[in-house]
């Protein structure tokens, strides 16, 4: 069956544990699909993970829409949520609403995400009423990196914790349908999914959360930054991966590759006549 809003929703009122992965490409979303992961974000993380950048500031429009696509293409059973990018929402309503529609309409995506708490209510609701869903993100929100000084855990003291209950609350409210819960301490994250009739993702925010999700290559043990505190690697792809290089490597230079069985054939005859015609 499609996953849809409805089904995310069903998976929390029935306490079945949602799965969601980051994929950007067809096919690690096609993989992911075909393994039965529920939910697909497509994360601007990617500016991070495959485009090299520091943060994910520098994420255009054009990029996740890019992205979008090439996962809508691989996935058939997964719910796709794209990120908006920094700056494609929080100049404005309009903005935010037309930037939804991208996505929708050339990115192919099922729902979009963004960051941020009341602050972000009007373009929720704006969003939603033009029957796109919404999925916010409290926490670490990675697009104000600057403003929390890094990547550091959100909500460890009274007020702070007060304000993410709020936010959350708030959100919901505006109509989002999930909420992603990024590095804040577990008790708060189960709290938040306690309090909210919608599901709580959860990134960093422990097991009380109604689901999670990972950047797959963080656990796959594929990207070269440092592995977060929160995630866990799985398998250990990576590695796996310079050693098929290594050996490609050494086998092109040695000429054990291509061996007789990659190659083609041609008559024998034919060639003893070229080679007498041309040399």
């Amino acid at each position: 069956m499609k996953n849809t809003v409805v089904t995310m929703q069903l998976q929390k009122n029935s306490k079945d544990k949602i799965t969601m992965l980051t994929a950007y490409d067809y096919s690690t979303a096609k993989l992911m699909d075909e393994s039965g992961i529920e939910a697909i974000l497509v994360g601007d993380s990617l500016g991070m993970v495959m485009l090299g950048y520091e943060d994910t500031l520098s994420v255009t429009m054009e990029d996740m829409i890019h992205h979008s696509k090439a996962v809508a293409r691989g996935a058939k059973q997964a719910m796709i949520v794209t990120d908006l990018p920094f700056m494609s929402y929080q100049i404005s309503v309009p903005d935010a609403l037309f930037n939804a529609g991208r996505l929708i309409k050339e990115g192919r995506t099922h729902a979009v995400k963004l960051e941020g708490g009341e602050e972000v209510c009007p373009q929720i609701k704006a969003i939603t009423q033009a029957a796109i869903p919404v999925m916010g993100h409290l926490g670490l929100t990675p697009q104000s990196v600057n403003a929390f000084g890094g990547f550091k855990v959100q909500g460890r003291d009274e007020t702070a914790a007060r304000k993410i209950i709020q936010s959350a609350l708030a959100v919901e409210a505006a109509g989002a349908f999930a909420v992603v819960l990024e590095c804040v301490p577990a008790l708060l994250a189960a709290l938040i999914t306690q309090l909210l009739s919608i599901p709580t993702i959860g990134i960093g925010a422990g097991a009380g959360c109604d689901g999670q999700v990972l950047v797959y290559q963080d656990m796959l043990g594929i990207y070269n930054g440092v592995l977060p505190k929160f995630s866990k690697q799985f398998s250990p792809v990576g590695e796996q991966m310079k050693a098929g290089f290594s050996q490609y490597i050494q086998e092109t230079k040695t000429s054990a590759f291509p061996a007789a069985e990659h190659t083609f054939r041609i008559d024998d005859d034919i060639i003893t006549k070229l080679h007498n015609e041309f040399i």
